[in-house]
């Protein structure tokens, strides 16, 4: 079966702080290898972590203008009308590749092509590992002061509600 790794690291704020009340997106430096290529780059970390629990139950297909796996940038969190999914929207800069459940295994497609399948507790373990990284160097940090603006609080707050509910509910199927 094939290789998926994800490592973060360089954990800061937008303004390189180690911490910083104000800013909702959480930047990193992130290495993937899928297969044997290795891929690295500075993202919003917050949202590929989000984006990857997402991956745990839905495919993701690179798409022009959609967010990338590593983004560059989350601009806005965009709260559905029940507040409980949030899509975020940044620019096109970012590195990407396709998730594709088929046949209980997670299928990696890469731009060029080049494809890779593994086995879909070794891909869980990676996204959970990732994403409970990220959620722990938010609980180190000053708790953020919620926006004022109720749009920019709905997104952040349902970004929070999805992430718990994506990450529980993935948890209690493990068995």
């Amino acid at each position: 079966m094939g290789i998926f790794q994800i490592e973060v690291g360089s954990l800061t704020w937008i303004d390189g702080s180690a911490d910083d009340p104000q800013d909702l997106c959480l930047h990193g430096h992130v290495r993937v290898q899928i297969g044997q290529r290795v891929l690295e780059d500075d993202a919003t970390v917050s949202a590929t972590a989000l984006y990857l629990l997402k991956t745990l139950t839905e495919d993701k297909r690179m798409e022009p203008h959609s967010i990338q796996m590593l983004p560059c940038c989350g601009f806005f969190m965009i709260a559905n009308k029940e507040l409980t999914e949030v899509e975020i929207i940044g620019c096109d800069n970012g590195t990407d590749w396709s998730v594709i459940h088929q046949d209980g295994k997670i299928r990696l497609i890469l731009p060029d092509g080049a494809e890779e399948t593994v086995e879909m507790e070794e891909y869980r373990q990676q996204v959970y590992r990732f994403a409970d990284t990220i959620e722990a160097f938010y609980r180190q940090c000053t708790p953020k002061e919620l926006p004022q603006d109720p749009f920019d609080r709905d997104g952040y707050q349902t970004f929070w509600k999805e992430w718990h509910r994506r990450r529980n509910q993935v948890s209690e199927n493990d068995g």
